[in-house]
């Protein structure tokens, strides 16, 4: 028999009141909130280890949604998109106000691309090799914080595919 503390308890209640309450706004044309997964998602720099406060959107209605519809972001906030498996993926930015940043991930943790995202562009925003997550990051994050292609990404939702701690 698997037993939860009350706080492990109504975590999960809150999570997912908020993503049935987030998944049915994104369909109304409201933004999608996700909430913040506890661990950090941590970018490891030539300059330093940097890390952000990330929504995790790791089915397809979360990775449809997206950012979509969301004005602003704090500055250490990001929204990491999980795939299956490591496939072909592109985004667009349609319906999404804030200009962004799209890191794409491989599945050994590190970054094969960086792409910048125009608010409300229909262009496919596309990295030129299968990746198995992308973090999108407000517009100018990755050049702030001295990321770069190469980099290694650290969070346990990439760790348990990468193999990395």
């Amino acid at each position: 028999m698997v037993r939860f503390s009350l706080r492990q308890f109504l975590f999960a209640v809150v999570a997912i009141a908020c993503l049935v309450a987030g998944k049915s706004l994104a369909a109304e044309g409201q933004a999608m909130m996700l909430p913040v997964d506890p661990a950090p998602l941590v970018a490891v720099t030539a300059k330093g280890d940097r890390a952000f406060q990330i929504e995790i959107a790791d089915d397809g209605g979360e990775r449809e949604a997206g950012l979509m519809f969301r004005e602003t972001m704090p500055d250490d906030r990001g929204m990491l998109f999980v795939f299956p498996q490591t496939q072909g993926v592109g985004f667009w930015m349609k319906n999404t106000p804030m200009a962004l940043d799209l890191l794409f991930i491989g599945q050994d943790g590190h970054i094969k691309a960086i792409r910048q995202g125009a608010p409300h562009s229909e262009a496919v925003i596309a990295p030129d090799q299968p990746v198995r997550f992308v973090l999108e990051l407000k517009a100018g994050t990755a050049a702030r914080e001295n990321i770069k292609e190469g980099d290694l990404v650290k969070h346990p939702a990439v760790n348990a595919v990468s193999g990395v701690n």
